[in-house]
């Protein structure tokens, strides 16, 4: 177990809003699954190249 690059062997960071605790760790996925979702909304689609579309 040496080749960990994070010691994950200690309790866990907490951050307490009123009655709610929510742990660092999933404080950040959940930022950043918000961050690429947010992306996700404002990214412009790939189009082709010609710009029109495939007719069957």
């Amino acid at each position: 177990m040496q080749l960990a690059l994070i010691n994950l062997n200690h309790p866990a960071h907490y951050i307490s809003f009123g009655p709610f605790a929510i742990s660092v760790g999933n404080l950040i996925v959940i930022l950043s699954m918000m961050a690429i979702f947010i992306l996700a909304l404002f990214l412009p689609f790939p189009h082709s190249q010609s710009g029109k579309k495939l007719k069957k």
